[in-house]
């Protein structure tokens, strides 16, 4: 952890935090999403981080998906914002936020699919009828859930 996050964490050591955060939902010419197994949960999720201080939304989320996943983003489309108890998370190492999430899809990217900074240790494009619940990252299950939903 780097950047704002970091330097709270120092401050409030676990507590609750408001993690305001952006993420994308990659998504294939085939209808696929891109999902990546977590280091330290080892459960699924898309690219996502926290904003930094005066950073667009958009530029965090596109920023994210180079540094988790080694896409650039070329076109952005809001999806939905991820807020209030199922959005609240413990993560294992036992830093506690609620989070604020701004999640966009992108159809459009380019770049080498590759994890370039260590918090996925797996990345693979899944059909729709492939994903299940409980293999996803909890406070994100709102969102894939909508997206199924809407989708399937």
């Amino acid at each position: 952890m780097t950047g704002y996050m970091a330097e709270m964490r120092r401050l409030v050591g676990h507590r609750t935090v408001i993690q305001c955060a952006a993420s994308i939902i990659v998504v294939d010419p085939k209808g696929r999403l891109l999902l990546g197994r977590r280091s330290d949960d080892h459960l699924w999720g898309y690219s996502g981080g926290s904003v930094e201080i005066d950073e667009p939304a958009e530029e965090c989320a596109r920023r994210e998906l180079l540094e988790e996943m080694g896409l650039v983003a070329e076109e952005l489309t809001f999806f939905c914002v991820n807020s209030g108890p199922e959005a609240h998370h413990v993560y294992p190492n036992g830093d506690e936020v609620s989070n604020f999430e701004i999640v966009y899809l992108c159809r459009n990217y380019s770049g080498e699919l590759k994890n370039t900074d260590g918090e996925m240790t797996e990345l693979r494009f899944f059909r729709l009828e492939e994903i299940d619940m409980d293999m996803i990252c909890p406070p994100i299950r709102p969102v894939i859930r909508r997206y199924l939903e809407q989708h399937m």
